[in-house]
């Protein structure tokens, strides 16, 4: 009996869409459309957006907002319009934009708290089949048939009993809390770290708090939704304690010192760093690892735990200022007084070479070939590199010994041939 009745009121719903009712419905639906385009614009405001926002979108419609606000005015005029026309066009529009916004909110939080993740396409994927699956059962009124078997399929868990409809809506209910944790807390997060500055280890660690806490939150909401019960977690969390005394300690130790040097500051984002023989910049601190990026391109993911019990050799910590050395050789012969300060001058004009403190010059070595001077200068962004204002240095002293006459001497060896034996020789017999 209910299935003849579902499919009457399939046939009802094809045959309202062909009613002069349905035109009404159709310019009332474009309207709510308008609307809430135009709501969403006035709330987003007239300058366009750089980075996608999981409300607005880049062009308004691919945000979450647009369906939403669209879904609220549809329903809204359905409601008004039920004592006029019998619905035909709204409901289809009504779950055609409630999968919309389910689909805009997940795939938008995903792709902005994992843009890089393989693993999230294909759930983006599953969700929107899902969501469009969903929405033709609820149209073809086969959801409630779907609903009812669904709640014939029971078994225990423990001493309370558990349907497979509870089972799934509870799931769901948990990945809409998880998505909108995640959307909270992506949002704090762009906001927290909008901007540069001294402060940024500190925001990002604000950020990293924020996020943990959202989720852990998000994951007792999403347990509670399933229906576990929470008391339960007690004997969870002492096996989790002893997982982590025991094989996640590293891992422990790494989430423990990410947070440790945030506090501290002893390193922060833009630090010209030395680790383990690998130079580089801070690019990222994150609560397990931080990303180091060479000069010439390459990252090295170092977990924090070796930046908390090895030496780090900070260029940035106290002072950004770094000191840069070249060597040059001249000439026994060479008036290396008369020649300091044209050297200082020289390098001194060099771009990036900072005119305090001045350059210095130093008679460092009395070599066979000639005498060895050290050109030792400071610059105030190593993140840029040292071997090119090195070479900029390199080639400002070239100029002047060249304008100067005076000689960068090559190898010299003295050979002595000595006189050919005397005496008798031996002869083959």
């Amino acid at each position: 009996m209910t299935r003849t009745l579902d499919a009457a009121e399939l046939q009802d719903l094809l045959a309202g869409l062909f009613q002069p009712g349905a035109l009404k419905e159709l310019g009332v639906l474009a309207l709510c459309l308008a609307l809430a385009w135009l709501l969403v614009r006035l709330v987003r405001g007239g300058e366009p957006l750089v980075d996608a926002s999981i409300w607005f979108g880049r062009r308004i419609v691919d945000g979450v907002l647009f369906p939403l606000a669209a879904l609220a005015l549809a329903f809204g005029a359905k409601l008004l319009l039920a004592s006029v026309v019998k619905a035909a066009v709204f409901k289809l529009a009504v779950p055609i934009l409630m999968s919309l916004v389910v689909i805009r909110l997940t795939v938008r939080v995903l792709t902005a708290t994992y843009p890089e993740s393989r693993w999230m396409r294909i759930i983006e994927r599953s969700i929107s089949w899902i969501a469009w699956l969903a929405a033709v059962l609820w149209v073809t009124g086969v959801l409630p048939l779907l609903l009812d078997a669904m709640d014939e399929v029971r078994w225990k868990l423990g001493t309370s009993e558990i349907t497979l409809r509870n089972f799934v809506e509870g799931a769901l209910t948990a990945g809409l809390v998880m998505v909108l944790a995640l959307s909270v807390a992506a949002a704090i997060e762009k906001r927290l770290l909008r901007g540069t500055g001294s402060d940024l280890s500190i925001r990002k660690m604000a950020a990293n708090i924020v996020r943990a806490l959202l989720l852990f939150v998000g994951l007792m909401l999403a347990l509670s939704a399933v229906g576990i019960d929470l008391t339960a977690l007690s004997v969870l969390g002492g096996a989790i304690g002893v997982g982590l005394g025991f094989g996640l300690q590293k891992i422990a130790a790494n989430y423990i010192s990410g947070f440790v040097i945030l506090a501290e500051r002893s390193l922060r984002i833009g630090d010209m760093v030395r680790v383990d023989n690998f130079d580089g910049r801070i690019t990222d601190i994150r609560t397990r690892y931080t990303v180091i990026r060479a000069l010439n391109g390459r990252e090295a993911i170092v977990p924090n735990e070796m930046l908390i019990t090895q030496r780090v050799e900070n260029s940035s910590l106290a002072d950004p200022r770094v000191l840069v050395t070249t060597n040059v050789q001249v000439a026994y012969g060479t008036d290396v007084r008369a020649l300091q300060p044209l050297i200082v001058l020289a390098v001194s004009q060099v771009s990036r070479v900072l005119p305090d403190p001045l350059p210095t010059m130093h008679l460092i070595e009395f070599a066979a070939d000639g005498m060895n001077i050290a050109v030792n200068f400071w610059i105030l962004d190593p993140e840029n590199g040292q071997g090119n204002v090195r070479s900029e240095v390199n080639l400002a002293l070239l100029s002047l010994l060249n304008e100067h006459g005076i000689e960068i001497p090559y190898p010299q060896r003295v050979l002595r041939r000595h006189p050919p034996l005397s005496g008798p020789r031996l002869h083959e017999t």
